[in-house]
């Protein structure tokens, strides 16, 4: 599936179903994220349920430290 992701079209693999998913791909999942698909936020309880359709639109913030 072909899904706009932070801005760019991207295909995705085919074992990506839901959200839990993708963020298992990028290896973010066990960070603090905010995602938005189809410009509705998502809570992180429903990330594992959330399932992905091609040409959604999917935005994820992560935050990363420093000084």
């Amino acid at each position: 599936m072909k899904v706009l992701l932070n801005g760019e079209f991207i295909q995705l693999p085919e074992e990506i179903l839901s959200v839990s998913d993708l963020l298992k791909h990028y290896e973010i999942h066990d960070k603090v994220v905010v995602v938005e698909v189809n410009g509705e936020i998502l809570i992180s309880e429903n990330h594992q349920n959330t399932r992905l359709s091609d040409k959604d639109r999917i935005e994820i913030v992560h935050f990363v430290g420093g000084g």
